[in-house]
C-alpha cells in the first residue's frame, strides 16, 4: 500500500541532490514535491537509511556489473571486451561512470537525473534487462494507453529490447 506524505521541499530536494550528487529531473521534482510516496518500494528520500538510499542509486550500475561477470554482456559502446574478467569489470565501471544516472522512481523503475530536463521514459531495469515502462513520470501514475514512449537516455536507451 503507498501513502502520500507532504511533498518535499526545495531545502529538502536541495539537501538530498547535495548529499547524493545528482539533481532531480525536474518532472520528478515536480511528482516528490507534491507528494512523497511511501511504501515498500517506493524511495523515501526524507527518512530511508542514507546507505540504503545510495544502494537504489546504484543499482543500475551494479545490475550491469552483474551482467558482465555472470550473463556475457557488454556494453554496445564499450570497444573490445578484455579477456580477463577483472579487467573486464574495470572497464565496464570505468564507462558506466560516464553514463547518465538514474534516480529511482519506484521499485526497479527510474528517471534520469538532470535539472532543466523533463519528459524522459520511465526505464523498468533489471541487470541489462531495460524497457520503457511509461512514457514519463505522469504517465507512470496515470497511464494513458496511447501516450508513446521514447527513450531519450544514452547508453540506457540502447539496452531496450
Amino acid at each position: 500500500m503507498v501513502t502520500t506524505a507532504v511533498g518535499l521541499s526545495d531545502e529538502e530536494l536541495a539537501r538530498i541532490e547535495g548529499e547524493f550528487g545528482f539533481e532531480f529531473a525536474d518532472d520528478h521534482r515536480s511528482f516528490l514535491s507534491s507528494g512523497l510516496p511511501v511504501g515498500d518500494s517506493w524511495p523515501d528520500w526524507r527518512s530511508a537509511p542514507r546507505r540504503s538510499l545510495q544502494q537504489r542509486l546504484r543499482l543500475p550500475a551494479d545490475g550491469i556489473l552483474f551482467a558482465v561477470e555472470w550473463r556475457d554482456f557488454w556494453g554496445p559502446d564499450w570497444g573490445v571486451r578484455p579477456a580477463r574478467m577483472k579487467d573486464a569489470l574495470r572497464s565496464a565501471n570505468y564507462h558506466l561512470a560516464r553514463v547518465p544516472q538514474l534516480v529511482p522512481l519506484d521499485a526497479n523503475n527510474y528517471l534520469p537525473a538532470g535539472r532543466g530536463t523533463s519528459g524522459h521514459p520511465v526505464l523498468s531495469i533489471y541487470q541489462s534487462d531495460v524497457s520503457c515502462c511509461a512514457a514519463d513520470v505522469f504517465d507512470y501514475l496515470d497511464p494513458d494507453p496511447s501516450r508513446v514512449s521514447t527513450s531519450t537516455v544514452p547508453f540506457w536507451s540502447d539496452l531496450i529490447g
